[in-house]
């Protein structure tokens, strides 16, 4: 299914394709097919829509560069990690070499015996480079030194630490704030393979089974379902995508039940109820 919003096309992956099932009991292949439908929504609660043609997109990523690179998996931030420090050693490296060239310091120059370098033991790239990592990440091996000689060399030693300690800070804090999503937290929390429906207090009700797996307990808990199905377009229109809030609630006194045991949640398919339709069938 496809619609267009904007000049942006978005594609939501519920085609249908056949596959064969091989019967039970058998050694070949049987005709019996099933009818598979890749969903909106996995099970697991990720989304299968991707956005495709839409203008701009990737500059609206890098006008979020804070989310962009929490989002980021983990080989592609590790590899950025390394990219960006490794990138600003380099750089800096290479504004050192330059400032030398300017003054002279260079081995090419022969510079005379009572010469005075702007950063000792530094008169050649290899040394640049070595000076640029050793002062971002404040090693400091005690051989290379900044001098009073030249003040444009302590200008860019300031430049340097606030723009490397400012990159810390902000690379740091994606590691820590992608570290802290309780994401691996949500699959702890398991719900049964299959959802009934079965009478409850006289009424017909889709109940599902939750269950914490591990021993940290949760304070708190709500579940709630969304109904997700297409409208019927008139003639000339978009298909539409409608959502429906589908509640579920627990035999329970509180509306926040304690998750110390399996606790089975139910939603009452009555009147009101968006599954009403599909329960009379």
């Amino acid at each position: 299914m496809t619609s267009t919003l904007q000049g942006q096309k978005v594609c939501h992956s519920q085609t249908q394709t056949d596959a064969m099932k091989p019967l039970l009991g058998g050694t070949g292949y049987g005709i019996e097919s099933i009818r598979l439908r890749r969903r909106l929504m996995s099970k697991d609660g990720r989304s299968n829509v991707r956005v495709e043609q839409m203008s701009g997109q990737h500059a609206l990523y890098l006008r979020d560069p804070w989310t962009t690179c929490v989002d980021l998996q983990w080989r592609y931030k590790l590899l950025v990690f390394s990219a960006t420090f490794v990138g600003t050693w380099f750089a800096f490296g290479l504004l050192w070499y330059l400032l030398a060239l300017v003054h002279g310091d260079l081995l090419e120059f022969d510079p005379p015996a009572n010469h005075t370098l702007c950063v000792m033991q530094m008169q050649t790239l290899t040394g640049a480079f070595l000076f640029s990592l050793e002062t971002q990440t404040t090693i400091g091996y005690g051989f290379r030194c900044i001098t009073e000689e030249c003040p444009s060399g302590i200008v860019l030693l300031v430049i340097q630490l606030l723009i490397t300690t400012g990159m810390e800070i902000f690379i740091t804090g994606t590691f820590l704030a992608k570290v802290a999503r309780p994401k691996k937290r949500g699959e702890t929390v398991r719900f049964s393979q299959h959802a009934v429906i079965a009478n409850h207090n006289g009424e017909p009700c889709l109940m599902i089974r939750v269950a914490n797996m591990r021993k940290s307990l949760l304070l708190g808990c709500q579940v709630t379902g969304k109904l997700l199905q297409r409208c019927a377009p008139k003639e000339g229109e978009t298909v539409r995508l409608d959502q429906k809030n589908i509640p579920f609630s627990v035999d329970t006194a509180s509306e926040s039940p304690f998750l110390i045991l399996p606790l089975t949640f139910y939603h009452t398919i009555d009147n009101d109820s968006p599954l009403r339709a599909w329960a009379a069938k």
